[in-house]
């Protein structure tokens, strides 16, 4: 069995994922190729998500911050430009979707999900380098979530509006999801974003911001029989499916503790604790594949699981069970994020190429059709996963 240590975590980071996404600059027109086939090798007229980018500044910008590697700082430094010049909409506010390789605007749509990665990133960018003019952009970015995304009347924020913030008929964040008005994704990455924001720049706004998005999660979007997050909903938080998705039940487990702990509100952070290791039990007792190993991606209304697996919830359920184990001091989460840290070594981590294979199928087959690199297979889930599991160690 492999060890479960700081310095275990620290290799994976700085020995197999962040060198990867060095070798991923387009030297020649600017910021980070968009995709790159399975074995790593970049399309380099592929076009180049805000999504991506955002990450990348904030995988370089974290990374930094724990280890102090200059290189680390050049590439977010990079990401940072990058994202400022080609991907900020200077007229309307927002970010935009995507460009092409060049950098030049393909698709103007503003998801509230891809604005509150920029926050993200650019917020820890500033922790990182504590550079001014980010303050800026980052409360220009938060107001304009406030304006455009927040609901006022039913809580919440809404998923996508035009390039003039005019009503959008498809504001589906991708291929896999509904067509509707808000989801569970979109509200806990910008809970996420916010928590981060909050570290950069303390405001009473902010925090309230923080604190009535705690009170969605726990009030409409978490089901409070089965613990596990509904995923789509209409205005009023009407749910509209019945799929559960493992990798953001456990994911939200940290997340929302994170954001409790973030604006230091003693009643909220005992309440989340309470929640999170509920939603962390309920994911360990339904979610963890049995047979192959590692955690299922979710479960369909059908009650079938989907036929494959994901890179991302791995990371997330290694941290997620961490977490729990760290609240309950039940060694049986310490041992299920032990297990899936292995598994992702076993099945995921690509000792050849680098980085991490994006998904596998049943009998633990890597998917070779699926990409190393594109709008949303990142270093974002496991550098952090890497960053989260250190710190706690650290501790």
């Amino acid at each position: 069995m492999e060890k479960f240590t700081y310095d275990l975590f620290l290799q994976e980071m700085t020995e197999n994922i962040l060198p990867f996404w060095m070798d991923m600059i387009d030297c020649e027109n600017g910021g980070f190729y968009g995709e790159a086939d399975f074995y790593g090798n970049p399309l380099k007229n592929a076009n180049k998500g805000g999504i991506l980018c955002s990450r990348i500044l904030w995988s370089f910008s974290a990374a930094y911050r724990m280890v102090k590697n200059k290189a680390y700082l050049d590439m977010a430094s990079y990401a940072k430009d990058f994202l400022l010049n080609h991907f900020i909409d200077k007229d309307f506010g927002g970010v935009y979707w995507e460009t092409d390789c060049y950098g030049n605007v393909v698709d103007s749509k503003k998801h509230f999900y891809n604005t509150a990665f920029a926050i993200y990133g650019l917020s820890e960018y500033y922790l990182a380098t504590g550079e001014k003019g980010c303050l800026d952009i980052l409360n220009d970015l938060y107001d304009y979530l406030e304006r455009h995304a927040l609901d006022r009347e039913y809580g919440g924020y809404y998923e996508a509006v035009s390039r003039d913030n005019s009503p959008l008929a498809d504001v589906a964040l991708s291929k896999k999801d509904l067509n509707c008005p808000k989801t569970m994704n979109t509200n806990l990455h910008i809970l996420e974003a916010y928590t981060n924001l909050y570290r950069a720049m303390k405001s009473d706004t902010l925090k309230i911001s923080i604190r009535n998005l705690i009170d969605v999660f726990l009030n409409k979007i978490l089901d409070g029989d089965s613990y596990h997050l509904m995923l789509y909903f209409s205005n009023d938080w009407e749910k509209l499916s019945g799929k559960i998705s493992f990798g953001h039940d456990i994911e939200t487990s940290w997340l929302l503790l994170e954001a409790a702990e973030a604006i230091e509100d003693d009643g909220m952070i005992h309440k989340v604790q309470e929640y999170s290791t509920k939603i962390s039990e309920a994911v360990l007792m339904e979610g963890i594949d049995r047979k192959f190993g590692g955690l299922h991606d979710a479960k369909l209304e059908n009650g079938r699981f989907i036929e494959y697996k994901e890179w991302w919830v791995q990371a997330e359920a290694v941290v997620g069970f961490y977490n729990a184990y760290e609240l309950t001091k039940d060694e049986k989460f310490q041992n299920i994020s032990r297990g899936i840290w292995n598994y992702i070594q076993d099945v995921f981590v690509d000792k050849l190429h680098g980085e991490w294979h994006g998904e596998v199928l049943n009998y633990n087959i890597v998917d070779k059709r699926v990409p190393k690199v594109s709008g949303w297979k990142c270093p974002y889930h496991n550098t952090r996963m890497c960053i989260e599991m250190m710190k706690r160690f650290r501790r």
